[in-house]
């Protein structure tokens, strides 16, 4: 399991959500399992995302999809007002070490 974890500032909820919906289907292709979408309780002009994927793959395609096709279109991303930022994470206990 590998989880792309995504947070950045947007202009307007409303308008970033509606946007974040019209690419349902091409997170469902891309194989995303579950997502989750987060506010800080201080920041409404925050958004914090998480997408699950099976594995560590399909989070790195799925980000190149994001940066190349989504992020750097003002018509595909209206409401995002800074840089995102990206990190894909693994459980912790996945067999790797932790030192």
């Amino acid at each position: 399991m590998a989880t792309l974890h995504i947070e950045h500032p947007i202009s307007d909820f409303a308008t970033w959500k509606a946007a974040f919906d019209r690419f349902a289907d091409m997170r469902r292709q891309s194989g995303v399992l579950a997502e989750r979408i987060q506010q800080p309780v201080d920041d409404s002009r925050y958004v914090v995302v998480d997408l699950d994927f099976a594995g560590t793959a399909e989070a790195e395609r799925f980000l190149t999809f994001l940066r190349e096709r989504v992020w750097s279109s003002p018509d595909s991303s209206p409401a995002l007002a800074g840089t995102p930022q990206t990190r894909i994470l693994e459980p912790a206990d996945a067999g790797r070490s932790l030192t």
